[in-house]
């Protein structure tokens, strides 16, 4: 009986860390359909976001599976009730990159992003696709060290999303309020994709250490 438990919790864990790292693909293609004007990857981000959603719906059901049957205490209840918590912020990692996707096709075949934000841009991406693969090898392994890693990537998406700010009210943005508007959501998808990665790291580190407290200086946002 026991062995079995274990085994439930190892697909369980196996679950949400496949979660994790879809999150990461679907930026990936989310980032080259914004730079690419590349409506084909955008239709895939859609897709990745509606196997989450399904994925999410099946971590929970077979969690609370386990609650019910197994009446787990102590570290396996922190890891069942836990696993239920990362796979929602990893649904809602995928929706925000369904978000990104449907601005592009909103555009298309015009670019949405102007050239001189391009590399802002591209470094988001590539942070959101680093969040992502850090977020899967700590809940994979309920490794803290990666966790606390996320929460630094998670400062630097930040003062991204900041500098978007800075130059589209500047005087010489030149594209007019409606691509600014676009800029600046796209911006708030990024940085609510690396809030959701930051919250992951903080449930890691609870699950591991049965403390929220055990994450060193600086603040998780609780996503909404």
């Amino acid at each position: 009986m026991r062995r079995d438990f274990h085994r439930q919790l190892d697909v369980l864990r196996a679950d949400v860390g496949t979660m994790c790292e879809l999150t990461g693909v679907a930026a990936r293609h989310a980032t080259a359909a914004l730079l690419d004007v590349d409506a084909e990857a955008a239709g895939r981000v859609i897709a990745e976001a509606n196997h989450l959603k399904f994925l999410n719906t099946a971590v929970e059901r077979r969690a609370v599976s386990i609650l019910a049957r197994q009446a787990p205490v102590a570290g396996d209840l922190r890891a069942t009730v836990t696993a239920i918590q990362i796979a929602a912020d990893a649904d809602r990692m995928g929706a925000l990159t369904a978000h990104v996707a449907r601005v592009c096709l909103r555009r298309d075949p015009d670019p949405v992003v102007p050239d001189e934000l391009r590399e802002c841009f591209r470094q988001m991406g590539d942070i959101a696709v680093d969040l992502a693969e850090r977020s899967r090898a700590a809940a994979l392994a309920g490794d803290c060290a990666q966790a606390r890693r996320v929460r630094d990537d998670d400062g630097t998406m930040d003062a991204l999303h900041r500098h978007l700010f800075t130059v589209v009210t500047s005087p010489r943005w030149s594209h007019g309020p409606v691509v600014a508007v676009d800029i600046v959501l796209l911006g708030r998808f990024y940085g609510r994709f690396a809030d959701h990665a930051g919250e992951i790291a903080r449930r890691v580190v609870f699950q591991t250490t049965g403390s929220y407290e055990s994450v060193p200086t600086g603040q998780f946002v609780t996503p909404a």
